[in-house]
Order: structure tokens, then C-alpha cells, then sequence
């Protein structure tokens, strides 16, 4: 586990991994840009209010939200768009890790998009849930657990899929159940962490790539 948390973590960090993350972080700021510009298209219409303390009330209050809209979205619309790039980057790993190995197929688009609009709103939740609750040791705990289950379960199926059918990629992640669930503490962890969040669906990627790599190597 530590060692596929190292070899990903310098998977992450190396110059086409990043351009993986900038082009996602990108395509999320042009969204909010876009959305910016929708808001100031609707205010150019509310200037027909009779009383400028509303209007700048108005626009004060529209100031703050998208605010407040930029931090508590920009972490999720990333993951939506850094999951278009999974196939991608478990491919750049096995290559580069594992160039003798079977190469893996990748999955079907519809299942790529799938993937990448429940990972992001699965990251919103976190988001949302983790404000009241990590000031709670209980409800942090909790909630950790909760995302650590759903992450090594959701990244290391999607490992395994490109080189097993379906059922027998689910059958793998059972048999290695337990130790897969405490694998996905660290991804889980770093979802709570404002910036590094951005990066979790790379790294998670080529994290639970390695794990089933090494998997199928103490199965053999």
C-alpha cells in the first residue's frame, strides 16, 4: 500500500500527468467563467431596479455566492473532468510500470462519463458533509470510513475491469475486500484536503492501478 501510494504519487507529479490535471482544472474554470458571465448577463438586466441600494445589495450578495460557488464546486466539476481521463492515465501507468504485463482495455465511453459525474458528485457531498463534520471526532471518522469503502471500491473495479470481465473484477475486489477498504484511507483523506483534492481522481487511479497490479502478483 505505501509503495503504491509513492510510485502514484510520482506518477501524479510527473509532466504528463500534469498536463492530465491542468487540462481538467481548466476545463472547470472556463465552466465558472461562463457562469460568471451568465450572472453578469442577469444583473445587466436587474438594473432596472428603481433603488440602487437593491441593486447593490443585489450584486454584493451574487459577489459572495459565486464565492462561495468557486470553493465548494471547483473540487467536484474538476473530478467530473479529470474522470474523462482515467482510461488515459491508467494507461500511461501500466506502460510505464508495467510494459510487459497485460495491457488493459479500455472501458466503453458511456461508463468513462458515468464515472466521472458520480465521482464528482460524490466528491460534492464530502465537500458539504465535511463542514460540520470535522470539528466532530465521531462524524469525521465516520465520514472517512464512509468515502475510504466507496473510493477502493469504485478505482480498484475500474482497475481491474480493463483487464478482467466485469463480474470477475467485482469477484477480485471482494476477495481482496479488507485489504483493498483500508487502502482506500489515503485517497479518502487527501478528498478532505483543499487543492490536493483536485488531484484525488489521478491519483486514486494510478493508486488502485499499482494495488491491483500488486494484487495480482501475491494471487499468481
Amino acid at each position: 500500500m505505501v509503495k503504491a501510494a509513492f510510485l502514484a504519487l510520482g506518477d501524479v507529479t510527473s509532466p504528463e500527468f500534469r498536463s492530465i490535471l491542468w487540462k481538467a482544472v481548466g476545463l472547470a474554470l472556463l465552466l465558472f467563467v461562463l457562469l460568471f458571465a451568465g450572472v453578469q448577463a442577469v444583473f445587466w438586466f436587474l438594473t432596472l431596479v428603481p433603488w440602487p441600494w437593491v441593486e447593490t445589495l443585489l450584486a454584493l450578495g451574487a459577489g459572495l455566492g459565486m464565492l462561495v460557488l468557486f470553493f465548494f464546486i471547483m473540487s467536484p466539476v474538476t473530478a467530473m473532468f479529470a474522470g474523462l481521463y482515467l482510461d488515459t492515465v491508467a494507461e500511461k501507468v501500466e506502460e510505464k510500470h508495467y510494459p510487459q504485463a497485460t495491457r488493459g482495455t479500455p472501458q466503453p465511453a458511456f461508463r468513462s462519463i458515468l464515472l466521472a459525474v458520480q465521482f464528482g458528485l460524490f466528491v460534492l457531498l464530502v465537500n458539504l458533509l465535511a463542514l460540520p463534520l470535522v470539528f466532530t471526532g465521531f462524524g469525521a471518522i465516520a465520514l472517512v470510513t464512509i468515502n475510504a469503502y466507496l473510493l477502493s471500491r469504485e478505482y480498484f473495479e475500474m482497475a481491474a475491469m480493463r483487464i478482467m470481465p466485469v463480474a470477475e473484477a467485482k469477484a477480485f475486489r471482494k476477495e481482496k475486500g479488507f485489504d483493498v477498504f483500508i487502502a482506500g484511507f489515503i485517497p479518502a483523506l487527501l478528498t478532505l484536503v483543499p487543492v490536493l483534492n483536485l488531484a484525488v481522481p489521478l491519483f486514486a487511479t494510478s493508486y488502485f492501478v499499482h494495488l491491483f497490479r500488486q494484487a495480482q502478483v501475491t494471487s499468481a
